[in-house]
């Protein structure tokens, strides 16, 4: 398996900023300590999402902090990621495996036992779970249930984090259970200091890990 630490994984919004003020808080995101970083796109084009994606690895490779592209394989591949992350209707694991090769990451999302079974079998590295809140992205998000997570990570072997409205304020409900880290959008993005965000984000996360196993 592929070595990542996923305690604070920070997913990208790029709705509502110029390119440039985008990847300024990208970076305070990862200078404030984010450990993953996922690259979320759903309106772009391909050469868009490509062309956005390699400026924001050229970042991301500065920290020594992997860029996961969310959906797209080939964007993935094009952008010489080092993982990509599969929704329930994008392609399956096993696919990604074949074309994507065996040492790149991939993750996968999962909201039932089942499926997190079912990605693992299929050779997922990772699972994120949720939207434990409701979300304010563009994301279409169905609640999962913190018992529904705790027990997904009761039946896997892989790392699983917790996603959905996230931040500070309501992490604590996570505390016990056995996630290997967060993920966060707006909590990060929409910050007024998205470094100081991320650093207290990651700190809060560390303390309910400590508690998690």
């Amino acid at each position: 398996m592929k070595k990542f630490d996923s305690t604070l994984y920070f997913i990208t919004d790029s709705s509502g900023f110029e390119e440039e003020e985008f990847l300024c808080r990208v970076e305070a995101a990862l200078d404030g300590g984010a450990t993953m970083l996922q690259l979320r796109e759903k309106e772009r084009s391909t050469r868009e999402y490509l062309s956005l994606a390699k400026k924001v690895h050229a970042v991301s490779q500065r920290y020594g902090v992997p860029l996961i592209i969310d959906d797209r394989v080939d964007v993935a591949l094009a952008a010489d990621a080092e993982g990509v992350h599969l929704g329930q209707s994008d392609m399956p694991v096993d696919i990604a495996r074949r074309i994507f090769g065996g040492n790149r990451i991939i993750g996968a999302t999962a909201k039932t036992v089942e499926q997190a079974e079912t990605a693992v079998r299929l050779g997922a590295d990772y699972l994120g779970v949720g939207a434990i809140y409701p979300t304010t992205t563009k994301v279409k998000t169905v609640l999962t249930s913190t018992d529904t997570l705790d027990k997904i990570c009761k039946a896997v072997d892989i790392p699983v984090n917790a996603i959905g409205g996230l931040n500070c304020g309501n992490i604590d409900i996570l505390r016990g259970i056995g996630i290997s880290g967060i993920c966060a959008v707006s909590a990060i993005m929409k910050a007024d200091d998205p470094k100081r965000a991320a650093a207290e984000l990651k700190a809060a996360a560390i303390g309910i890990l400590q508690n998690a196993k």
